[in-house]
This record gives C-alpha cells, sequence and structure tokens, in this order.
C-alpha cells in the first residue's frame, strides 16, 4: 500500500474504505461479511475509514467490527457532524457523543462538517459556538483534525476554505467532474492552502465503471486497465489527492483496489492514458441531455440560477437515475439559502452570449425543471426548505 501525507505528516493510505455502502443482510449490515472486508482491507494496508451519523447503521457496525479486533489504535476513523440538523448548542455535543458511542471510541481522527453546501451553514456554526468547541476538543485530544465534506460550486468552495484553518476536507471529484463542484481548480486551491484533500465518488457511483458499449470497445483497444482502474489511477496520478474512497462490499474489489494502491504513484500517466481518458470522457459527454462542460462562463446569472447545477443533475437524470438525480438536485439548487431554481430565469439571454458549447440555455432550463421538479419534488423541496431556514432563524 502507497500511502500520503496529512497535514502534520501522518500516513494514510492512497486508499480509504468507504463505509456507506456496506451489504445488508434484511434490514441490517451483514456484520460477519463486513468485518471480513474491514479485516481483509487492514491486512492489506488501508487505515482511513470513512463513516457518517446519518449513514444507516455504518458507525455502528464500524465500532463493533473495529472493537471485536482490537484494531483501534491501527486505523484512522472519520465521522461526521451532521451539521443539517443542528438547531442549538446543545445538539453539536448530543450527536458528537452519540457517535463516539456508536463507534465505541473516545476519539475522532478526521471529523468532518457534513455536506456544507454554502457558507451560511458554517456561520449558523459559528454563532453556535462551534470554533470554541472544536479548540477544546482539539486540545483534549477527542478530535484529532477537522474539516469539512463538500457539494456545490468552486467560487463556495473556496470561500469555505479560507473561512477557517481546516485541517482537510472532502469532495466528489473524478475525470467526469473534473470542472463541476469543487473540481480541479478547488483541489489545487485547496492544496494551494497546504489542505489535504479527500475524495468521494472516485467513479461517480458507478458511472465510470458501467461504461457505453463505444467506450468499453476503446478501453479494451487503448488500455491495459480495467475501467475502474483508469478511473483510480487517473486520480492517483494527482499529487494534490490525498486518500481516495472506495464503497467497496466484497473481498474481490477490496484486493483488486489494494493492488492497484500499491503499484500507483503520481505523474504515472502517460500521454495515451489521456487520450483514453479524454475519448471516454467525449462518449460519456455525447450521451448527455445537455453539452454542458461545467466551465462556468454563464455564470453568474442575475437571477441567481445555478446554471451549471442544473444541467448536471439533469443529465445525471439518464446515467444515475431519476430518483438520485432528484435528491442531488435538492441539495444542490433547492436547500440554499438563496434558492437557485430554472423558474427564477427571466430569459435575458445573458447566460447564451457567453456559453462556448453554444447551449440554448433558456430552453433547456425549461426542459430540465420540468424533469426535476415534477409536482410531488415541489412540494417536498418547498418543505425541506421551510425547515431549513426556520432553523437558521432559531441559530441566530
Amino acid at each position: 500500500m502507497n500511502y500520503r501525507e496529512d497535514k502534520y505528516g501522518e500516513k494514510l493510505s492512497l486508499l480509504g474504505y468507504g463505509c456507506m455502502r456496506f451489504t445488508k443482510k434484511g434490514n441490517s449490515i451483514d456484520l460477519d461479511k463486513a468485518e471480513k472486508e474491514l479485516m481483509r482491507a487492514i491486512e492489506l494496508g488501508v487505515n482511513y475509514f470513512d463513516t457518517a451519523y446519518i449513514y444507516p447503521g455504518s458507525e455502528v457496525a464500524v465500532g463493533e467490527i473495529f472493537a471485536r479486533n482490537n484494531v483501534r489504535e491501527k486505523v484512522k476513523i472519520a465521522t461526521k457532524l451532521p451539521q443539517y440538523m443542528i438547531r442549538n448548542k446543545a445538539a453539536i455535543d448530543k450527536y458528537y457523543n452519540e457517535e463516539l458511542e456508536r463507534l465505541k471510541t473516545d476519539y475522532i481522527d478526521y471529523y468532518l462538517m457534513h455536506m456544507l453546501t454554502d457558507l451560511v451553514a458554517w456561520e449558523n456554526l459559528c454563532k453556535l459556538g462551534i470554533k470554541d468547541w472544536i479548540k477544546a476538543k482539539k486540545e483534549s485530544g477527542e478530535i484529532r483534525n477537522i474539516g469539512f465534506s463538500y457539494h456545490g460550486d468552486t467560487e463556495m468552495f473556496k470561500k469555505i476554505i479560507d473561512a477557517y484553518d481546516w485541517d482537510f476536507c472532502q469532495i466528489q471529484y473524478n475525470y467526469l467532474d473534473e470542472t463541476n463542484q469543487a473540481g480541479v481548480e478547488g483541489l489545487k486551491y485547496a492544496e494551494s492552502k497546504g489542505i489535504p484533500v479527500i475524495i468521494m465518488e472516485p467513479l461517480r457511483g458507478g458511472k465510470l465503471v458501467n461504461l457505453p458499449s463505444e467506450a468499453k470497445d476503446i478501453l479494451a483497444k487503448k488500455s491495459k486497465w480495467t475501467a475502474a482502474e483508469l478511473g483510480l489511477r487517473w486520480l492517483w496520478n494527482q499529487p494534490e489527492v490525498t486518500v481516495v474512497l472506495s464503497g467497496m462490499n466484497t473481498i474481490e474489489m477490496v484486493e483488486e483496489n489494494c493492488r492497484i494502491a500499491d503499484s500507483v504513484e503520481a505523474g504515472g500517466f502517460t500521454e495515451d492514458d489521456f487520450k483514453v481518458v479524454a475519448d471516454i470522457k467525449k462518449i460519456l459527454l455525447e450521451k448527455t441531455k445537455v453539452g454542458c462542460t461545467g466551465c462556468r462562463y454563464c455564470m453568474p446569472c442575475p437571477k441567481g440560477v445555478d446554471i451549471p447545477a442544473i444541467f448536471s443533475c439533469y443529465n445525471n437524470m439518464f446515467s444515475d437515475g431519476k430518483t438520485e438525480a432528484r435528491f442531488e438536485f435538492a441539495r444542490l439548487v433547492g436547500v440554499r439559502k438563496e434558492p437557485a431554481f430554472a423558474s427564477q430565469c427571466i430569459e435575458c439571454g445573458k447566460c447564451e452570449m457567453h456559453c462556448p458549447q453554444h447551449i440554448e440555455i433558456r430552453k433547456k432550463l425549461k426542459e430540465a425543471d420540468k424533469a426535476l421538479r415534477p409536482l410531488p419534488y415541489k412540494i417536498g423541496i418547498n418543505i425541506a426548505r421551510k425547515f431549513m431556514l426556520e432553523g437558521r432563524k432559531e441559530s441566530k
């Protein structure tokens, strides 16, 4: 296993274990199966394990397995404060202490503010005294590193990076999302500030593995790697990437990913490798409903419409599935402090003047909004917005 260092020189395995997708047995996690997989990963050198308060049963399973096998001092546990559920100062301790109990530990190695999407969420936590709370926990050793996980655009990511002295961060990143969300620009910005970056969704939830037939043909003819290996190696080729999380749920997957992480090095990609990625990416983009590359030349919209985020979610409906894409849409667009819906468009056309892809943005926004916000989802998003806005008022 190869390792890269965190902010303080601790060695972290290139491959991290994402603990959200354990195999279920009925309505519960198959603990015996998960135990075999986690222990095999540890045996092969994986030392970073990522879970969260809202992953059903995950923290309890991780805590039980690590306690059974007496490996707590061999591993780094990352888990997350559900900041979107925090309404008062007491709730911070409530959730944190519950996580300690679930994980059967008295400290967390890497603690994240879960799913920050805008600076307002962090500012509300600050009003509740989160900075003093973090300072006390770090001084006592109950938290070793503090960070955040992020879903949002590049500029907001930079603002959150600059808002606090973070120890690390976690972003969605893969070769299809190179210019989406935080993107490569955000990755390099974090690195320039000395902040290690943990990668989630390295294979876009399987989209970069379950390729269209045309892309499979290119891979078979021009690469010696599988689709998964190509995606992982593309990430590890970048020295700014510290850990790549994989939601492994078979022994075979654990062993294969560890094999790759054991043989890879930054800068190892050749021109031919980059060409294969570019060709596959082109095919994937050709199969999308809107040819948006996420360049953001169309932004900012004078009425606050997040055009790239809406088109990204719309495209994902035809690859990731309608339910997943609509949930992503609600998270990225619908529940911000200031909404960014397509219905806010006044058809001024400024966006189309700057679009290098010559997309009929006004027309496509209407299509996307109709697909992403059918009546039941529109009602659900409105309820969620009301709940979150009331919570923000209470925290002031």
